[in-house]
């Protein structure tokens, strides 16, 4: 029997929740419409980090290459968007990651008898955001069900869902595949999206004596996002779960980490001849915390499942739930499934329908950002390659910096190479997201007016940029207070090179004997000289002029 510990019991659990949505019950209906003062009420629980999209970095082996010439892998996804909002679905408790165990619990998470819950409308608003997004049909009128199943993390012995009436369903989600996977453009179907709560967490003990369960995140707002089973390689799979975590963060709606648990995918995965038209036996994969993994499950369950029936043993492909274990790179069965599970749904007699009005959902849709798919066409529309593209979209923060910069005037290509390059490798080491730097778009527009104007040299801006980028400041500032204006004065560098030729005169004969290389080296001794200030176009010219001549 699983010990509960229930610190921290809450007095202040049965606060009243402030609405951001006027909610009116009429005949049993709760009526949403959009109030001018709804306030966003969505919370960062942690720092997010500019990151590079988790997806493998490798080539299909050749094995699977092979197998995909005869057998055809059909691949659906349940993805769960835990909402960040500031409370929980039905009642008024924070949810905060890694808190101690137990401490935002009260009677009505808890399922104590009595308690009753009260919709967070916040989770209204989120899912309206996701359907819309997802390019869904929106149902005006929607209820909650009561799931029933028995498991110690779900103290109530029911989970509130949606069963029969999603809240959006029947919409489509545009990806595009890396370059090095292939390119192209894929679109998926979305089976439905639907609103749930998340239940408790089992906590084991290291000698499997006993199980503790922590409540903390029973009652937390989801958001289930189902596939139409559309996808046929690991690597479709991963770029579309990817596609839901930039969607969500795009929104605001989702911090959308996977380490947290903010999104889980569930993979389902059924091979068939090419050409078949029936499906074979569907396996679900869990425990799948990175894009990668779910490539790499894929890819393992593929050749799996087809060996079976290459075997003459398809009878081993059986209906269950395997578990992907990341150290051994494989999946093992975590349970067997008899047949469909019987959930007994039924109305949720608790909470009311949902009604949302025309004018609600409009207000909504007109306040929906630029979404992932938008932004990737506009910046191809820029003349920006599909690589360039696909790595500025893939972070809300760093598109945004990007349009920032070339808002301010910088060239949108020279823009992307300082953004992809120096600045994406500075905050990898150091860790930092592009809001935590010091350099701001304004700044980054101005160094790239400078070096294209010839006042600094480009080697002179990397300098500048580390240093606005670690402690801020201005790139005009900079300059001037460490006399940095390039040296564009012919006499002035003239007289330089002839310096340098003069106390080099070694070097310069092997140069005039065929030693050409030795270019570099006088321009390395120039620059020296003038502490990287000379203008290397100038520079060059007249360095080149000396050396070719007749001695």
């Amino acid at each position: 029997m699983a010990l509960t510990l229930f610190r921290g019991l809450r007095s202040n659990c049965f606060r009243s929740y402030p609405p951001s949505l006027c909610i009116t019950r009429k005949h049993g209906v709760l009526h949403c419409s959009m109030s001018s003062s709804a306030q966003g009420q969505t919370a960062t629980q942690e720092k997010q980090h500019a990151q590079l999209k988790d997806v493998p970095k490798r080539e299909p082996s050749k094995k699977l290459e092979e197998v995909l010439k005869h057998y055809e892998a059909v691949i659906g996804i349940e993805t769960h968007v835990q909402l960040a909002t500031l409370t929980k679905a039905f009642c008024s408790c924070p949810y905060n990651y890694g808190a101690q165990p137990n401490t935002s619990v009260c009677p009505i998470c808890m399922g104590l008898p009595g308690a009753l819950p009260v919709l967070n409308s916040k989770v209204i608003e989120s899912a309206v955001k996701v359907g819309l997004a997802l390019n869904c049909k929106l149902s005006l009128s929607s209820k909650f069900d009561r799931k029933q199943y028995f498991y110690p993390d779900l103290p109530k012995g029911y989970q509130i869902s949606q069963f029969d009436i999603p809240i959006a369903a029947d919409g489509y989600v545009d990806i595009d595949l890396p370059i090095e996977f292939g390119g192209g453009h894929r679109k998926f179907g979305i089976t439905r999206v639907h609103m749930e709560e998340d239940a408790g967490k089992l906590l084991h003990t290291g000698n499997g004596n006993f199980s503790q369960v922590d409540l903390n995140r029973a009652g937390v707002p989801l958001l289930e996002i189902v596939s139409e089973p559309d996808m046929r390689t690991g690597v479709e799979a991963a770029e579309y779960a990817a596609e839901i975590q930039r969607l969500v963060r795009y929104l605001g709606v989702s911090n959308g980490n996977m380490q947290e648990g903010s999104l889980r995918c569930d993979v389902n995965i059924s091979v068939r001849p090419i050409g078949q038209v029936e499906f074979g036996t569907k396996v679900e994969i869990k425990n799948l915390n990175s894009f990668s993994s779910v490539s790499r499950a894929i890819d393992f369950e593929i050749l799996r499942q087809v060996r079976h029936i290459d075997e003459g043993q398809a009878e081993k492909i059986v209906l269950e739930t395997r578990l992907w274990e990341e150290g051994a790179q494989k999946t093992v069965t975590m349970r067997k499934k008899e047949g469909l599970a019987d959930y007994r749904y039924f109305p949720e007699p608790d909470l009311p329908e949902v009604n949302l009005s025309e004018e609600y959902v409009n207000e909504i849709r007109n306040s929906l950002p630029e979404l992932p798919e938008t932004k990737r066409r506009r910046f191809e529309n820029m003349g920006l390659s599909m690589q360039d593209v696909l790595f500025l979209a893939n972070d809300v923060n760093v598109a945004a910096f990007f349009d920032a910069t070339i808002a301010s005037g910088a060239d949108v290509k020279l823009a992307a190479n300082w953004i992809m390059g120096d600045i994406a490798a500075y905050m990898k080491n150091e860790k930092l997201s592009v809001n935590e730097i010091k350099l701001t778009p304004q700044e980054l527009g101005e160094l790239i007016a400078s070096i294209k104007g010839g006042t600094i040299s480009g080697k002179i801006g990397k300098e500048i940029l580390f240093e606005l980028m670690a402690k801020g400041g201005t790139v005009k500032g900079l300059i001037k207070e460490k006399d940095l204006v390039q040296i564009t004065d012919l006499s002035e560098i003239e007289k330089i090179v002839d310096r340098v030729l003069a106390e080099n005169p070694k070097q310069l004969e092997q140069y005039r004997g065929g030693k050409t290389k030795l270019q570099g080296f006088f321009a390395g001794q120039i620059m020296k000289e003038t502490k990287g200030k000379a203008n290397p176009g100038i520079l060059n010219k007249i360095l080149l002029e000396k050396l070719n001549a007749k001695a």
